[in-house]
């Protein structure tokens, strides 16, 4: 065995030592998780402690499980819990299907002109912070001053009041994700399409297939691994909704509906400074996610793809 791992290491810095520029560009990348993603994991020690800034790490007194039994016998779990699922399982049935079907429209354009426009266009959007993003969405929708309650008074309507009405939250929120996100969110498929083969669309077509025939029966099953790793990696962050979006969109009468682990852990972390309670809502909601994507991974094994690892 000492003889095997002497070999491993050789073959891993003959490796290194042969590809050390490619070595050089990812060593950013590397320090980055490394500082940032790593590095910090230790402080979810202090879930298990009654942390005092003062006392650190190894001075604070240990507690166990105290803070989970807190959070899991405090009634605002099961109305967080709802109410991040809720967006969740919105966002999955409606914003991660549209950047598929937007890829698979644009692969169909056949005048470039056309399609570095309408890409350029559906991209923007990302590049706009939340802030911008919510100012916009009270210029359209305010009760009072938006465009959208003008024009129904001007049509002699009722206004309507979107930004206070619990039950227009959810599906606000899921709107603006789609309308900001799903044009970037293309780029991953539209690269994954362009990297199947061109030969099999002329075979297609020498046999009659139709566009439409060529998309179900080509690309689409060509970037299935695509679409089924992305899906498995948006599942180990379904507890994790934005809390820049919910927070600058949330006010006191869509608060039932609106408040979510992330911004709860901000609540009771940063404003109350219960600092020990807080970092166990968000371990609480990394284990659910690690668990999640081990069990569609297994899952997506069985039904013969590769998975994520």
């Amino acid at each position: 065995m000492q003889a095997a791992a002497k070999s491993n290491n050789a073959s891993f810095l003959r490796n290194v030592r042969k590809n050390k520029f490619l070595c050089l560009l990812a060593l950013p990348g590397l320090l980055y998780f490394l500082i940032f993603k790593y590095m910090p994991m230790w402080g979810v020690v202090i879930s298990f402690q009654d942390y005092s800034p003062y006392m650190g790490f190894t001075g604070s007194k240990w507690v166990g499980f105290e803070h989970f039994q807190r959070f899991f016998g405090n009634p605002d779990f099961w109305l967080l819990f709802r109410n991040t699922m809720a967006i969740s399982v919105l966002n999955l049935l409606f914003f991660f299907p549209l950047p598929i079907v937007l890829s698979l429209l644009l692969n169909e354009v056949g005048k470039p002109v056309f399609k570095k426009t309408f890409q350029s266009v559906v991209y923007l959007p990302h590049f706009l912070s939340w802030v911008i993003i919510a100012g916009i969405t009270f210029l359209m929708l305010s009760q009072s001053e938006g465009m959208v309650n003008k024009l129904l008074q001007a049509l002699e309507l009722d206004k309507v009041d979107f930004l206070t009405n619990p039950k227009f939250f959810w599906v606000m929120l899921t709107l603006q994700s789609i309308w900001k996100e799903a044009g970037w969110g293309t780029i991953i498929f539209l690269a994954a399409i362009a990297g199947i083969d061109p030969q099999l669309y002329e075979a297609a077509r020498m046999d009659g297939a139709s566009r439409f025939q060529q998309m179900m029966n080509i690309t689409l099953p060509s970037i299935k691994n695509i679409i089924f790793i992305l899906f498995i990696l948006r599942l180990g962050n379904i507890l994790d909704v934005g809390f820049e979006q919910v927070f600058l969109m949330m006010n006191g009468a869509v608060s039932k509906v609106g408040e979510v682990f992330d911004t709860y852990v901000y609540r009771v972390g940063i404003q109350q400074a219960q600092f020990s309670y807080s970092t166990a809502v968000g371990l609480f909601k990394s284990v659910i996610g690690f668990l999640l994507v081990i069990s569609a991974n297994k899952l997506a094994k069985k039904f013969g793809e590769e998975g994520v690892y």
